[in-house]
């Protein structure tokens, strides 16, 4: 045996030794393995091959010598693994042509079980350049070897001041962090023989108990076991003569463990893709765009109908409301802090919604590991490095100071400032992957904005810069013949309007904005939005917008900031179940002529996309969008032909484009967006609402009764029109 072979074979015993003391306090461990990429692969292959390992996975971009394929992952399908578990799970972030995917890593470090552990491959030199996963990072025209690596350089820093990380050099032996003396956990009995802890019992008898009108919120780390607790709760109502539970989440992997639980106490039941069914009734997956169109025609929900959504933070507040509506039991569970979205920040938004819509809801967290023991010394490492359970800072209520940019390389080393600022970012958005925290360090053209009282962060802007494209170039995105990575708004306007001079421009787009929960309403991001307004002016953009998903009350904020409506999506994002709409106000002369051209091409496609593609978009956003297109006056013809309507003497169909001019006219006199009146007439008037669709809506009994109510609208519309009206 050669020297070499000696270190590995020492190293190996070393590291053995060790998982053997952490799984006698199921514990998870930490092994940060840096050197030569050869050098690295060689020394966790030979753990790897000398461990008794019952489930080890390998995660690099291509199949290592000497590893079962069964037991390799590529980085992106990370998310497949979700629901398993590992005793050993090796990141290869050393070899050419592999990266630190923080995604991967967050989904993937979940699946680890007591008594296993991460090994993480690095080069040595860990953050002095960026590694191959960067390329996701660099849009045209910046190259990956270009950009700064700050994000990393954090991860580096961290893992070397970190007491619990095992620091492994290859070629060298492994040095152990101590075992803390240890007071034994507390753990809660368990009375539920189908359960793994005190909590996951609790959710289960809670869930059992599900009432009309009493929704059931239920939070929870990683490994606690929310979704099982789904399943079982499943298979007892199925026991107890349900015929149908319906299951909606981000995407189908979100719920697989339900469905393994499931399966595991209904032996006699059978799986189908996303469909299990037993005599006594079904459990059915529906994503969230099925489910939401579902239950706006009426096909979804009603009497009795249950519905459980999991992961619920990583969707919109909107499809959440709806649903909230239409079933009257209903159960939402998320992860606190996890890949798919925050739940504080679930909390903090639709808290208001349930309390006004279900003040009698009730929640209920989960905080009992499953996977591991609760003084578990790994997950905490993983929250602070992936920044996974960043919360907003607490406000004060002092007056907030300027708006000023801030320094990347300044925040990189400031970690209290950055976790204060990604947790602004995290509460305000359904969806911030643990990667965004690398764009917000490292992404290329990104710039960031806050506003704060002394050290506390009270808003944040991010901005990045698109367009610039030259002429040729331009000309071929158009046509479809390019896709250059990034630009999401200039080529989206180019794709779907056509407009070469988006290409060619200069646009700036506001990536992300959040202001702390205590302080809103305060104008906050106003003074965010009109600085960076200025901003754009300075450096002599042409165009300053911002991409969303269409809901009326950010609809609202942005035209009242002066933005125009641009574009919207034609159909529903999956995750979502909204509509992505574009917004921009100019700020130069050629962006004036730019957006008056983009707005107008909008405003002009608009109604024959409600009444095709858009006719079942939400009404109110509907309005938001037929807001802008001017109807100041209202003809006498089309004021005459609506009298007749209100007063019995037409039918409302044969009267139906001046109806529409009524719509029009009313907006433009500051109808309130949510009025009922306005809202049905924008549905039946523009969006082709009829027939049973429209009596179904109407909660009436047949079409006489139908057309009354639009005769009604029509004349409350008509009272607020009048030349008499102050509108």
């Amino acid at each position: 045996m050669n020297g070499r072979e000696e270190a590995h074979g020492l190293s190996t015993r070393v590291l053995l030794a060790h998982v053997s003391r952490l799984a006698r306090r199921r514990w998870r461990g930490l092994a940060w393995l840096q050197g030569a990429p050869q050098a690295c692969c060689d020394a966790a292959g030979e753990l790897w091959r000398a461990g008794t390992w019952r489930c080890p996975l390998w995660v690099a971009p291509a199949l290592p010598p000497r590893v079962d394929a069964a037991h390799w992952l590529a980085p992106a399908r990370a998310r497949t693994r979700l629901g398993g578990e590992h005793d050993l799970l090796v990141i290869d972030a050393a070899s050419d042509g592999a990266g630190f995917d923080p995604d991967a890593v967050a989904a993937l470090v979940g699946t680890l079980k007591a008594g296993g552990l991460l090994v993480l491959m690095t080069p040595e030199e860990w953050g002095s350049r960026p590694d191959a996963d960067y390329a996701r990072l660099a849009e045209h025209p910046w190259r990956p070897e270009a950009l700064t690596s700050r994000y990393l350089a954090r991860l580096a820093r961290l893992l070397s001041g970190a007491d619990q990380v095992i620091r492994w050099r290859a070629g060298e032996t492994p040095r152990l962090p101590g075992f803390p003396i240890r007071q034994a956990p507390a753990e809660r009995p368990v009375t539920d023989e189908d359960c793994l802890t005190g909590d996951q019992a609790q959710a289960v008898a809670r869930l059992a108990r599900l009432r009309r009108r009493r929704p059931l919120v239920i939070t929870a780390d990683r490994g606690r076991g929310k979704s099982a607790a789904l399943g079982i709760a499943c298979a007892r109502w199925l026991a107890t003569g349900e015929q149908e539970v319906l299951v909606t989440a981000p995407r189908p992997s979100a719920v697989e463990s339900l469905f393994e639980r499931l399966a595991a106490l209904c032996p006699q039941g059978e799986r189908r893709g996303h469909l299990f069914t037993t005599d006594q009734g079904d459990v059915r997956f529906v994503a969230p765009d099925a489910l939401a169109e579902l239950a706006r025609q009426g096909e979804a929900g009603g009497a009795g109908r249950l519905l459980l959504v999991d992961e619920a933070a990583a969707i919109p507040a909107a499809p959440l409301g709806e649903w909230l509506d239409a079933f009257p039991r209903i159960a939402f569970a998320t992860t606190v802090h996890g890949y798919e979205g925050s739940g504080r920040g679930f909390a903090l938004r639709f808290r208001e919604r349930l309390e006004r819509t279900t003040p009698e809801w009730r929640g209920l967290h989960l905080a009992e590991p499953i996977r591991w023991a609760n003084d578990d010394p790994l997950e905490p490492l993983i929250h602070r490095l992936l920044m996974l359970d960043a919360d907003p800072p607490e406000s004060s209520s002092r007056p907030a100071g300027d708006v000023r940019q801030l320094s990347r390389d300044t925040l990189a080393s400031d970690e209290s400032s950055l976790r204060g600022l990604f947790g602004l970012l995290v509460q305000a958005h359904y969806r911030t992957t643990p990667s965004d925290l690398r764009l917000l360090l490292d992404g290329p053209g990104l710039t960031v904005g806050s506003v704060a009282t002394g050290d506390v962060p009270l808003g944040v802007v991010m901005t990045a810069d698109e367009g610039g494209f030259e002429a040729g170039l331009a000309e071929r995105v158009a046509r479809g013949e390019r896709r250059p990575r990034g630009h999401l708004m200039a080529q989206s306007l180019a794709a779907h309007a056509g407009s070469r001079a988006a290409l060619t421009g200069h646009l700036r787009r506001v990536v992300r904005i959040a202001v702390s929960p205590q302080r809103r309403r305060e104008g906050l991001g106003r003074r965010l939005i009109e600085a960076e307004l200025e901003r754009a002016r300075h450096d002599g953009c042409d165009l300053l917008g911002a991409s969303f998903g269409a809901e009326p009350a950010l609809m609202a904020f942005w035209r009242r900031q002066g933005f125009h409506a641009l574009r919207l999506g034609l159909t529903r994002e999956t995750a979502t179940g909204e509509h992505a709409l574009m917004v921009a106000r100019a700020t130069s002369k050629r962006g004036e002529a730019l957006l008056a051209s983009l707005a107008a091409r909008f405003r002009r496609a608009l109604p024959g996309l409600l009444a095709f593609e858009l006719r079942d978009l939400a009404p109110s956003v509907a309005a938001a969008l037929l807001a802008e297109g001017g109807g100041a006056n209202l003809a006498d013809d089309d004021r005459r032909d609506a009298e007749d309507v209100a007063a019995g003497h037409r039918e409302p169909a044969l009267a139906r484009p001046a109806l529409q001019a009524l719509v029009r006219h009313a907006l433009a006199r500051g109808i309130p967006l949510a009025d009922p009146d306005l809202l049905l007439l924008v549905a039946w008037g523009f969006q082709g609402l009829s027939g049973e669709a429209l009596t179904r809506h109407l909660a009436v009994s047949g079409r006489r009764q139908a057309t009354a109510r639009l005769r009604e609208a029509t004349a409350m519309l008509l009272s607020i029109s009048s030349p008499s009206a102050t509108g």
